[in-house]
């Protein structure tokens, strides 16, 4: 099966429905497919809607778990960093992918900001301010683990 031929196949459907963008993804576990689909962002006017997100969050859903480690992804473009962390969050260890962050780049969806505030090469992107410790928000761990142990 050509899982990057079904991403493309997607993202071309989407882009004719005016889904989104030229992305597209799929989620394999094994030789079943569990998730294709294309860049959602007009669609939901949501810039989290990036294909391989998309496919993340529909894999969960269809196999009831956040732990997607027995999968892998095939993603139409080089994945962006708020994708790759989403990949690595859900467990995923191998991606596949066709073209290049660069290749995104000249055709006007860069994501070179971002790769360059994580980088540290710029970090005029994005004001980050730590606040002093505050018991409300420190007792937000403390909470969440003792309602794990009363399940």
């Amino acid at each position: 099966m050509d899982y990057m031929k079904l991403a493309a196949d997607k993202t071309i459907e989407g882009m004719d429905n005016n889904m989104g963008g030229p992305f597209g993804a799929t989620i394999v576990r094994g030789d079943e497919i569990i998730a294709v689909c294309s860049n959602r962002m007009m669609a939901d006017t949501d810039p989290s809607q990036h294909a391989e997100m998309v496919a993340i969050r529909e894999a969960c859903k269809t196999l009831g778990t956040m732990d997607l480690s027995d999968c892998v992804i095939y993603a139409t473009c080089e994945p962006c960093p708020m994708c790759v962390s989403a990949i690595i969050w859900s467990g995923i260890k191998e991606v596949y992918y066709c073209n290049t962050a660069e290749d995104a780049d000249r055709h006007g969806f860069s994501d070179m900001h971002l790769r360059n505030y994580l980088t540290g090469k710029d970090t005029s992107v994005l004001n980050m301010v730590k606040v002093p410790a505050r018991e409300d928000c420190d007792k937000l761990f403390e909470h969440f683990h003792k309602l794990q142990e009363n399940q």
